[in-house]
C-alpha cells in the first residue's frame, strides 16, 4: 500500500471512531493491519482508543441512574470527538499518534 492509501485509511478509521465506536478500527485492524507499519500502529491505536472510550461508556450507562453517568457519557462523548478528529489530522499529516486516557489492548 502506497503512503497516501495509509494516509487515507488512517483518516477515515479516526473519523469512524466518532460515529460508529470501535467498529472501524477494528476492521481496519483486522483487514490492514499487514499492509504496512504506519497503517498498523494507527489502526492499533484507534482500537485501543475505542475500546477503553466504550468501556466509559458502559460505565457511565450504569452511572446514570445516580445523575453522575450523565456527566460521564457527555465527558466521554467529547473526549472521543476531540482526540478522534486530533488523531486524524495527525494521520493525515503522516505522523504518528497516540491516544492520551487510552489503555493498551492491542499493540
Amino acid at each position: 500500500m502506497n503512503p497516501s492509501d495509509e494516509k487515507l485509511w488512517a483518516t477515515l478509521i479516526h473519523i469512524g471512531g466518532i460515529f460508529f465506536s470501535f467498529v472501524p478500527a477494528l476492521i481496519g485492524y483486522l483487514v490492514l493491519k499487514d499492509k504496512g507499519p504506519f497503517i498498523r500502529e494507527h489502526t492499533a491505536t484507534a482500537l485501543n482508543f475505542q475500546i477503553t472510550m466504550a468501556i466509559a461508556y458502559v460505565v457511565g450507562s450504569f452511572l446514570v441512574f445516580i445523575i453522575v453517568g450523565i456527566f460521564v457519557l457527555i465527558a466521554v462523548w467529547i473526549v472521543t470527538i476531540i482526540f478522534s478528529i486530533m488523531a486524524a489530522v495527525r494521520a493525515n499529516q503522516g505522523q504518528p499518534y497516540t491516544y492520551p486516557l487510552s489503555i493498551k489492548f492491542v499493540s
